[in-house]
């Protein structure tokens, strides 16, 4: 039977994104970079929404829009799991997706007064980041 693996991450109450949201992405973040390995367990419900200290149907919520996106998997009785890697949206939606997180990025690095090459570089240099810390 697997463990089940911490899920560090914090919540910023001065975030623009629901709590919900900041969950889902901190997530899927954990799982693109390999910090939750396939089959890994995730905490149940109520323990997450009392480490991050939130309500537990936020987090119900969360879960379940990572179930329904297929990031994770459901096994009555014991819990959820980190579920195998599979295409998980259509090409459209990765695409739109991918769309609106770029325009976002451009609109406030702009507002910040942030050069364009000065962004190229950054998110390069997270890229490189990310990849080490998953091959590792």
């Amino acid at each position: 039977m697997s463990r089940t693996q911490a899920l560090m991450m914090q919540i910023a109450t001065g975030d623009s994104r629901s709590i919900s949201k900041q969950i889902v992405d901190g997530v899927r973040m954990q799982i693109a970079t390999g910090e939750l390995k396939v089959g890994g367990q995730l905490p149940s419900v109520r323990g997450l929404a009392q480490q991050l200290t939130v309500n537990p149907n936020t987090v119900a919520k969360a879960y379940a829009e990572l179930s329904a996106e297929g990031w994770l998997e459901s096994r009555a009785g014991l819990g959820l799991f980190v579920a195998p890697p599979r295409q998980r949206l259509s090409n459209a939606e990765r695409e739109r997706r991918l769309e609106e997180a770029v325009q976002r990025l451009v609109h406030e690095a702009i507002a910040l007064g942030i050069a364009g090459e000065d962004v190229v570089a950054r998110l390069a240099a997270e890229f490189q980041v990310l990849a080490i810390r998953k091959s590792a």
